[in-house]
């Protein structure tokens, strides 16, 4: 998604709002462009389709000096990447604003606006509040009172920050279901998406709450609550480095990573769900188009990532009413292909530069499909430029050769695009509202979980000395458990396979006995019973069973039989809780075994060649 950067200080702020766009490109972006309130109290305005090396190779030549002002990266959702599409947008010479996030109602504001006299330049949906803003302006005559009106009237996700060239000292945040940072100055004071945007000039940072909208002057900030209530929000310092390249506090990377998903998760389903549903332009320009009439998904992938399709298969054929297909890149590449009718291609990588996913993909355009969607963590990256819907996953830089927080992003962006599908193929709105309260409760949920990391630690004791291991699970589960045991064989280098558990009488029971430990993930669903079963048929061949399972479950601690109980989830969101779990207990059995967590032998973090 998109970043947005702002300063109001005592010196010049191009310099600021520049580096500010630069920290901001591992977000994905398609141009870059800033407005500056020079001296002369006149709105100075810069914008640039493609890199923000663009933008500053411009301003070279033409910089921009002022004391106030406001920049941003766009990631297109309402008309193509262009000059006039770019961020900030203007009504008339003298009001300047930047947003993240969609306005879903804009349709209708413009035509009202445009029959009251306002003309459009762009197809953004910011542009109609460009306007609204500056028709309340001229009523009302503050800036402050005028941006605060005319949230009234949004409907959607945003993040807004808009300045005006009559009020030269100051300019207005506000946000919705998008991310908005405040930077504590010294006699200056800051604004972003990201509070890495700003770490050359403050590390003490206010995050603003769900309805707040403040306003930001050099010496002084003052937010209101969606209630209209002063409100103070905590200052908070950033204690850690600023480089993603540094593990911080944590001993490994990987466990650096599994941390951060709580963050990260949340930071994927920022600005592309409201309180009750998902904003399908989120996708892209023209995803309502071209999710409109599909009737197959295919889904493409390798390794990991190829375990988050798995999972979205369950949730695309239950949630939608669409068929799905699941295959590994690399046999798709190489074998002859029935394609049916309008089906959409997807996917997933996490570099977005997998070879075998890449050559999929563009022997996939060559093939006929409806549309080609990419799911991955890097913008810029061959899959994200080749593809002509795209969700980035926000995980940001992953340095462990183990996924972890690229993979529960992942889960997240699919189970956003399974909604919008579903939306399209006549989900119910109370049911959409339902899975998109769940959402918003995973990344608590996964807090709880990442709670346990004493008691998970203490579990793979019992993994030591083992050689060979059995994952088991139903359902969607089952392609957790199947990247659960990849996880364990990846960096402690033990041996281990994934089960549907109803598989155990077809072979490998024949493998269960007191040194084969079996792990399996159990919440509470209606499967929950005959998983039960299945356990029982391990615990009688004399198996050890470590159980990851819903307190509510009902699943008890015996004899051979170890319980950690979880956090209770909605089934449809549990896939994603349930992951974390088994990405703590392969890490701590590698750190007991004394292998490479961060860099386990003979892999590579990105699988650029066959």
């Amino acid at each position: 998604m998109c970043g947005i950067v702002g300063a109001v200080s005592e010196r010049d702020v191009q310099g600021i709002l520049l580096e500010g766009l630069r920290r901001l490109e591992y977000r994905g972006y398609d141009s870059a462009g800033m407005a500056v309130i020079g001296g002369d109290h006149s709105v100075q305005r810069a914008r640039e389709v493609g890199k923000v090396a663009s933008l500053a190779a411009a301003m070279k030549t033409n910089p921009l000096a002022g004391h106030l002002g406001i920049a941003h990266t766009r990631w297109a959702t309402h008309g193509e990447p262009s000059q006039i599409n770019a961020h900030p947008h203007m009504s008339g010479d003298r009001l300047a604003i930047v947003h993240n996030g969609i306005i879903e109602n804009y349709q209708e504001l413009r035509e009202e606006l445009r029959g009251e006299g306002f003309e459009f330049t762009s197809q953004t949906d910011t542009e109609v509040v460009a306007h609204l803003i500056e028709k309340n302006y001229r009523s009302l005559g503050s800036l402050y009172d005028s941006v605060r009106a005319a949230i009234a009237r949004l409907r959607g996700a945003y993040a807004l920050a808009v300045v005006h060239a009559d009020e030269p000292d100051h300019l207005v945040v506000c946000r919705e279901g998008s991310p908005l940072v405040i930077g504590v100055g010294i006699g200056e004071n800051f604004i972003a998406s990201d509070q890495l945007a700003l770490l050359p000039v403050t590390d003490r940072f206010m995050f603003l709450e769900e309805g707040d909208i403040a306003d930001i002057r050099k010496d002084g900030i003052a937010i209101l609550d969606r209630e209209g209530q002063s409100v103070e929000r905590e200052i908070t310092r950033f204690e850690h480095g600023a480089d993603s390249a540094d593990k911080g506090e944590y001993r490994h990377f990987m466990l650096k990573e599994i941390y951060e998903q709580p963050r990260v998760i949340k930071a994927t389903m920022e600005g592309r769900v409201t309180n009750t549903r998902v904003l399908e332009q989120a996708l892209g320009t023209d995803a309502e188009n071209l999710l409109e009439n599909v009737r197959h998904v295919q889904i493409i992938a390798c390794g990991t990532s190829y375990h988050a399709g798995m999972v979205a298969r369950y949730w695309i054929e239950e949630l939608a009413g669409v068929p799905c297909s699941v295959e590994v890149a690399s046999e798709f590449r190489y074998r002859k292909h029935v394609i049916q009718q309008d089906t959409l291609f997807l996917c997933i990588s996490q570099s977005g530069e997998t070879a075998d996913t890449l050559a999929a993909l563009r022997q996939a355009k060559k093939a006929g499909f409806r549309a080609a969607l990419a799911i991955c963590n890097v913008p810029g990256s061959s899959l994200v430029r080749e593809s002509d819907l795209v969700i980035m996953t926000q995980a940001g830089p992953e340095i462990g050769v183990a996924s972890t927080k690229a993979f529960t992003t992942q889960l997240t962006a699919l189970l956003i695009f399974t909604l919008a599908l579903a939306r399209q193929n006549g989900l119910p709105e109370e049911q959409e509202a339902e899975i998109v309260k769940a959402i918003h409760l995973v990344p608590g949920q996964v807090s709880d979980v990442l709670a346990l990391d004493g008691e998970i630690a203490e579990m793979s004791k019992a993994f030591m000395d083992k050689h060979h291991s059995l994952f088991l699970g139903r359902g969607s589960q089952f392609p957790v458990a199947l990247e659960g045991a990849l996880k364990l064989k990846e960096i402690s280098y033990i041996h281990a396979e994934a089960y549907p558990a109803g598989e155990l009488k077809h072979g490998p029971l024949a493998l269960v006995d007191s040194e084969m430990p079996v792990v399996t993930v159990a919440p509470n669903n209606d499967l929950v019973e005959k998983l039960k079963s299945n356990l029982e048929e391990v615990r009688a061949r004399g198996g050890e069973l470590f159980v990851f399972a819903d307190k509510m479950a009902n699943v008890k601690p015996d004899e051979g039989i170890h319980v950690m109980q979880l956090p209770s989830v909605h089934p449809i969101t549990a896939p994603i809780v349930y992951t974390v779990p088994l990405q703590l207990l392969s890490y701590h059995v590698a750190v007991l075994k004394g292998t490479d967590v961060d860099q386990p032998r003979n892999l590579a973090k990105s699988v650029t060649v066959e």
